[in-house]
């Protein structure tokens, strides 16, 4: 679809041929965030040849994660909980029978501007949170802001100084195993003097340095047995051998590559059109050809790109994303909508109430889905 003048229409996406077949044929739909854009967008397959979209607005939307029908999103100064709940879907107000699952807003944590850059659930189902702006790992509670639980070596104190940009942690067994860092500068914003090839992976657990010298990277992701990562600076994934210091370049992807996540033997991974206005980055190896903002699949076993989705508008960056499974059109109210208040739920049964009417003080009944 195009405006009237021919330019592309809001969040127009394009796709290869084989993307809306295989998200129907895994059965999942993708979500991602775009703090550029301010939104957080649903991609699901509408059929074998298309795919539909959901925008929803927040404030500077960032980290995501999924998990048991919970979506987390952390945004300029809070982390939202929304659950999935699909009793409440086909009963939606604003679009009845359309969704097959529908996300409610459920807790808000007021964790201040931490820069969130990552959330990870551990055994317990505590939350973490990559907090960068203070260059650490921490638990999210009701208590505090955040509580402090791991530094990298090189970080000597507690300062809202974002000294070394960690910016991606990887959970094996339900606990923090790796975490990325694009410097091990101990100084305020240091990283930034150091770019782009002076990035390390750390291992959480004996807090050693293993790998040096890389290029910008993000995103750590234990699947299986192998350990991955995305090399910004480059655009290319990297699978990393720890105990040997060294890895391997997996596929070049493109674009200034930040955010994946696995499932069912696929990675997806986001990518984005580089900040030419910006002296952090204008000048990085990526620069000439990070002109285009989207995602990318690519076949784990294998290393093969088999699609990719890309913006022709309104998104120029791509933050996050995680998959959503069994969900093939997915639905989320979002903070500013009125059905927030509207729908009500209980483990035996739940509602959609009436909305009021302008400048009646009348209840409405209450109308039952299920």
């Amino acid at each position: 679809m195009t405006g009237a003048a021919g330019d592309p229409a809001p969040f127009q996406l394009i796709c290869t041929p084989a993307v809306p077949e295989l998200l129907q044929r895994l059965r999942c739909s993708i979500v991602l965030s775009t703090y550029q854009a301010g939104k957080l967008v649903f991609v699901s397959p509408r059929d074998d040849e298309r795919l539909v979209q959901l925008p929803r607005s927040f404030v500077r939307p960032m980290a995501l994660q999924w998990k048991e029908n919970t979506l987390v999103v952390s945004t300029a100064s809070t982390v939202e909980l929304f659950v999935n709940d699909p009793r409440m879907a086909s009963a939606y107000p604003r679009q009845p029978e359309t969704y097959d699952a529908l996300y409610l807003p459920r807790q808000t944590l007021q964790t201040g501007r931490i820069d969130a850059h990552g959330l990870e659930w551990d055994t317990t189902g505590g939350m973490w949170v990559v907090n960068t702006r203070f260059g650490c790992l921490a638990r999210l509670s009701g208590r505090y802001s955040f509580e402090p639980a791991w530094f990298p070596p090189f970080v000597t104190e507690l300062a809202p100084e974002d000294r070394c940009h960690l910016n991606g942690v990887a959970f094996a067994d339900g606990a923090p195993a790796y975490v990325t860092c694009l410097s091990d500068s101990n100084e305020a914003e240091g990283w930034r003097k150091t770019l782009p090839d002076h990035g390390v992976l750390v291992d959480v657990r004996t807090n050693e340095i293993v790998l040096h010298g890389l290029s910008m990277p993000h995103s750590p992701r234990l699947v299986g047995g192998s350990l991955y990562l995305l090399l910004s600076a480059t655009g290319e994934l990297a699978r990393v051998d720890a105990e040997a210091g060294r890895y391997e370049v997996v596929q070049k992807i493109g674009g200034f590559v930040r955010g994946m996540a696995s499932y069912r033997s696929h990675l997806f991974i986001a990518y984005s059109k580089l900040r030419k206005n910006s002296s952090t980055f204008r000048d990085l190896p990526i620069a000439d050809e990070a002109t285009e903002a989207g995602i990318a699949i690519v076949h784990e076993p294998t290393g093969a790109l088999v699609g990719r989705l890309t913006y022709q508008q309104s998104v120029d960056e791509i933050f996050d994303l995680a998959i959503l499974p069994d969900q093939l059109r997915p639905g989320i109210v979002g903070l500013d909508r009125e059905e927030r208040a509207l729908g009500v739920t209980s483990p035996e049964k739940t509602w959609w109430a009436a909305s009021r009417d302008e400048g009646s003080s009348d209840r409405k009944p209450m109308a039952t889905p299920s």
